[in-house]
């Protein structure tokens, strides 16, 4: 059976500093798969390993494999530009362009050099409305991105990357500048969006990760401590240290 990511004793290393730690995860389809634990255990790091984006820190050396459908993502002749439309990823902040709404969405479309205005309306469209924006902004589509509120930007930038129709989402930290109604659009959008993609999220906040994940993992000091269904994380953990973690009593 192949599973959309396989994670196999997964090194990093910025240039000494032993970052993740023979980390093994396995993530099927159409789930949502939260990491927690405590800042610097390097859920963050997990998260860019997927897409490669430690690729961009000078100094990073990684061993293991990272399999997406089957294919080792960190094989030489993988073509990054494709992977990372097959993994998107949104940011802790919402890094909106200094654009409209319609042309924030439709970006990457036009970097792919699609033309069909027709079309790309069309996705622009289909894009917000899975983003849960487009009853919101179909009156303001010409506004400028930076003029929105900070959890429409958010919104806007996950409406960005469905557009590329990609199949997995990394999200880090997605909530952490948004306010408690915020955050529950945001959830709930991330709902509805499991039925058609894979989605990994980074959080804090457990009562988050209860929430809404399937899968969680919880990670210390680099490792992967635990990672099963999330009902059994909260409820049967099998390491002390995710109880502790869970319970509030370290972390």
């Amino acid at each position: 059976m192949t599973h959309k990511i396989d994670i196999k004793n997964l090194n990093l290393y910025y240039d000494e500093f032993h970052a993740l730690k023979s980390v093994n995860m396995v993530v099927g389809e159409k789930n949502i798969i939260a990491l927690i634990g405590p800042s610097g255990c390097g859920k963050s790091t997990l998260l860019r390993t997927i897409n490669r984006m430690n690729d961009l820190i000078e100094g990073v050396r990684i061993t293991g494999e990272v399999f997406l459908d089957g294919n080792n993502i960190y094989d030489p002749g993988m073509d990054l530009y494709e992977l990372r439309k097959r993994v998107g990823m949104v940011f802790q902040r919402p890094n909106p362009f200094a654009k409209s709404v319609s042309e924030n969405v439709a970006f990457g479309l036009r970097v792919a050099q699609f033309k069909n205005k027709k079309k790309i309306a069309e996705i622009v469209e289909r894009s917000l409305r899975a983003a849960g924006l487009w009853d919101e902004l179909k009156d303001k589509l010409n506004r400028p991105a930076l003029d929105l509120p900070l959890y429409q930007q958010q919104r806007l930038c996950i409406a960005r990357l469905l557009a590329v129709e990609p199949e997995v989402i990394l999200m880090d930290e997605p909530c952490s500048a948004l306010d408690p109604i915020a955050t529950m659009k945001i959830e709930e959008m991330m709902v509805e969006l499991k039925r058609n993609y894979n989605i990994i999220i980074v959080t804090h906040n457990m009562q988050q990760a209860a929430r809404v994940s399937d899968l969680c993992g919880y990670m210390l000091l680099g490792e992967m401590i635990e990672f099963n269904k999330t009902s059994e994380i909260f409820t049967n953990p099998r390491d002390k240290r995710t109880q502790d973690y869970i319970t509030g009593r370290f972390g």
